[in-house]
């Protein structure tokens, strides 16, 4: 816990802050559309906690996070680590939230330092009544400033709460309320002048890259399914797929000769399960359970969702990791 009164200008924390665009620097136009600035109105946020923490504002993008691409991710984990080493104290990153739980969790695996790394968002525009973009971003900052968030991976702040970016998810479309860690719930919280947590992750993993490969896709199981869209990425472009599987892991069994084409490829092909809750096992003993689906090759992932784990398997594949080596860090739950 951290209490933000009586800092002196010799323990004063410098923060960095990146802005890349989303909801949080848009304005809502006369028609009530949603559009993007020529300015980042958090540009003319004024510090509340002048003479208490530093901040030194940067606006490498401004981007719907629509846009945002792991070039993007790996720019923003750049920039972070040769801050970290000019003497930064701690990051904030403010992003659009369509894509924000994968850039967080992109650059959990990428950044090999222990200082918080803080990502917010908005779900109302600058302007818009009721807008929560300047509160997420004064409690990401208290966050980022708090000596218990050091060693705690990268965070997510939304709506006073602090999620971890291995789990948490965007669960619904606009409330505010929309940013939640299915099973275990948030790890701390931010009141007005203090930052508490009160769990943490077991364990933290650290993969070092200098490029993202291309060409990993997601694609989502469904009744019915057939094996054409699996045929259709079984060539030398594709160098990986996640397949939001059936309840813990299962496929229709007419998509198992696609399966088999991109296995017989050398592509590595990752199950996830499209529950909102749970984690994916092969545990089916039928055709196109996951006891097949495991023997075939497939990889399974636990705990992650389908967007979080094609970006583990991105990060995996962008390291060259070899066969084995892909397989248990794609596998492994405790990262």
């Amino acid at each position: 816990m951290i209490i933000l009164k009586n800092w002196s200008e010799k323990n004063m924390k410098t923060i960095l802050v990146l802005h890349t665009g989303g909801t949080i620097a848009m304005s809502e136009g006369e028609n009530g559309s949603i559009v993007p600035g020529k300015q980042n109105p958090l540009n003319s946020f004024t510090n509340p906690f002048t003479g208490k923490i530093k901040l030194d504002i940067r606006n490498p993008f401004n981007l719907p996070s629509p846009h945002m691409r792991p070039t993007e991710m790996l720019q923003l984990k750049n920039e972070i680590i040769q801050a970290e080493n000019e003497g930064i104290d701690g990051v904030v990153i403010t992003h659009g939230t369509d894509t924000l739980e994968e850039t967080a969790y992109f650059l959990d695996l990428t950044l090999p330092s222990d200082i918080p790394v803080v990502v917010t968002g908005a779900m109302r525009s600058a302007n818009e009544i009721g807008s929560d973009g300047l509160h997420n971003f004064q409690t990401a900052i208290q966050t980022a400033a708090s000596d218990e968030a050091h060693g705690k991976g990268v965070l997510v702040v939304m709506n006073d709460e602090i999620h971890t970016a291995r789990f948490v998810t965007k669960t619904h479309t606009t409330n505010v309320a929309t940013f939640r860690t299915p099973t275990f719930g948030p790890v701390g919280s931010v009141s007005k002048e203090r930052v508490t947590f009160f769990s943490k992750l077991i364990r933290q993993i650290y993969v070092p890259i200098d490029h993202v490969v291309d060409h990993v896709y997601l694609l989502k199981a469904f009744a019915g399914m057939g094996p054409e869209l699996f045929e259709a990425l079984a060539n030398s472009d594709t160098k990986g797929v996640v397949i939001d599987a059936l309840g813990a892991g299962n496929l229709p069994p007419a998509t198992l000769s696609g399966l088999q084409q991109l296995l017989d490829q050398q592509i590595p092909v990752v199950i996830v399960s499209r529950c909102f809750n749970g984690t994916a096992e092969s545990i089916y003993d039928y055709e196109g359970g996951g006891v097949q689906l495991a023997q075939m090759g497939a990889i399974y992932c636990h705990g992650l969702n389908g967007q979080k784990a094609r970006i583990k398997l991105l990060v995996g594949l962008s390291a060259q990791m070899g066969p084995a080596a892909l397989k248990n860090f794609v596998n492994d739950a405790t990262s």
